[in-house]
């Protein structure tokens, strides 16, 4: 964070200060809420959680160098106390990007927000120094805490954002108001909490409302609900995508022979080649979104280019491939799963598994209300149609709609198997796989099934891309 005296973060958050004995001692480390993450010079934001009380541990992190502590009571070492603490966090959030010199670039989106946030900060740092959002920390703690990390030098901070109902998203770019907004797509993850598709634009396209007449609204040209939020902000809309309009958009797109794709980027200042490390057709859209950003900000369609040609996975579980020593192929794109997704990865898996024999390992996508079993069984269906050889379904009720769709589907029956849980999955493929083969393992985080994963790689370290994984 940049640096700020103790008195001046009280001040900002009308907060009182206990056992401080010099109020002018400065913040220079970062803002963090885990106490295992506390540096010298740290400010340690005390949450109460279901489980654990960050006051607690307040006498620790202070002794472990932090300068003090943002609580909701005081602690017995030096705290600024605040009758609402996540409250208080958005407040130095808020003022923090207020003095800073960076540019805030906002995104959302149902699907491939972090995909997009991890693509757009690689391209990005390549220009100038760039702090983004860690993993999938998009929500009104994470933000504000990711915001906090940007110091003086900090020019261009990418910030993914999250929304769980109406007024979600205006609330966070109350917190960071961007200079561009990103909004890739509007697709039916969390439908069941927000109801149908219209209400999930409604509340994605607060984004665009949020930005100023000399800012950018960066839209997705080939979803029309987001097409339809040009109308909705007053910033200057560019347009990405694959339809011939689009202002950045991709031709001639192809995968190679391993599933990577490949295509011409074509911007208003010309058009490069792009072959991109990641799996799968749907990292296209992301790749432009990144693209078109990237380019708002002054970037040569070249260096955009290579960027994104040498850009790899930051976020873990997300389509993470790894080759075992005896050369199966394990796909890990356990962190999260909606239908748009799904079906985005057993394309993948289709385009790696090119005359080798693949495995989907499946289990429920969360949070779809009554479009649950519709959903579940037209993914198992899709299976089929894609060849895939073997699909486990894994769990309860919604793994059975999954292998049901698939039975279906046509005379397969044979190749669906239903088990209850994540052992026996690794069970049955542990006895069944052979060198080869390629195993995607998917569903919503709180199924946890990235343990199958975990439980199919070597003991030994193992050749990944870009990275080593192993147990």
């Amino acid at each position: 964070m940049i640096a700020l005296s103790l008195a001046e973060i009280a001040s900002v958050v009308g907060g009182q200060t206990y056992d401080i004995p010099d109020p002018a001692v400065q913040v220079t480390g970062p803002v963090v809420r885990d106490s295992r993450e506390v540096e010298p010079g740290s400010l340690f934001v005390a949450f109460v959680g279901e489980r654990v009380d960050g006051h607690d541990y307040a006498a620790d992190v202070v002794a472990a160098g932090a300068a003090a502590v943002l609580a909701s009571r005081p602690v017995g070492v030096p705290a600024i106390v605040v009758d609402d603490v996540q409250a208080a966090l958005g407040a130095l959030a808020r003022h923090v990007v207020e003095r800073l010199g960076a540019t805030l670039v906002a995104l959302t989106g149902s699907v491939g927000k972090t995909s997009s946030k991890d693509l757009l900060a690689q391209v990005l740092r390549r220009h100038a120094p760039t702090v983004w959002t860690p993993g999938s920390l998009n929500n009104e703690i994470g933000l504000p805490l990711t915001a906090l990390s940007a110091t003086d030098e900090t020019r261009f901070l990418v910030l993914e954002m999250g929304a769980r109902g109406i007024g979600h998203i205006r609330y966070l770019t109350g917190l960071t108001p961007p200079k561009i907004g990103l909004v890739l797509n509007v697709g039916t993850a969390h439908i069941g909490e927000f109801g149908g598709r219209e209400q999930i634009a409604q509340a994605k396209g607060e984004l665009v409302e949020s930005l100023p007449a000399d800012g950018a609204a960066v839209l997705n040209a080939d979803d029309p609900l987001v097409r339809a939020m040009a109308s909705r902000t007053k910033a200057r809309v560019l347009l990405f995508g694959e339809a011939e309009d689009a202002d950045v958009r991709a031709e001639n797109v192809r995968l190679t022979g391993n599933g990577q794709p490949a295509f011409t980027l074509h911007t208003p200042s010309g058009c490069s080649d792009v072959t991109l490390r990641l799996y799968g057709e749907h990292h296209v859209s992301n790749a432009l979104a990144a693209a078109a950003v990237a380019h708002e900000l002054g970037m040569s369609v070249d260096e955009i280019a290579l960027a994104l040609s040498e850009a790899g996975t930051l976020s873990r579980w997300r389509m993470e491939v790894t080759e075992r020593p005896d050369g199966v192929t394990v796909v890990n794109d356990a962190y999260n799963a909606n239908p748009e997704s799904m079906r985005a990865a057993l394309r993948a898996l289709a385009a790696m598994g090119k005359g080798r024999r693949t495995w989907a390992v499946l289990g429920q996508m969360a949070e779809l209300g009554d479009e649950g079993l519709a959903e579940h069984d037209a993914v198992g269906r899709l299976a089929v149609r894609l060849n895939v050889s073997k699909l486990v379904a894994v769990g309860g009720r919604e793994a059975s709609w999954l292998q049901l769709g698939a039975y279906n589907e046509g005379s397969w029956g044979e190749e669906s198997v239903h088990v209850s849980d994540a052992q026996a999955a690794v069970d049955l493929l542990r006895s069944e796989l052979r060198a080869g083969d390629v195993v995607l393992v998917k569903a919503s985080r709180s199924v946890g099934l990235e343990r199958v994963a975990t439980a199919l790689l070597d003991d030994t370290a193992v050749s990944s891309e870009g990275q080593v994984s192993g147990r």
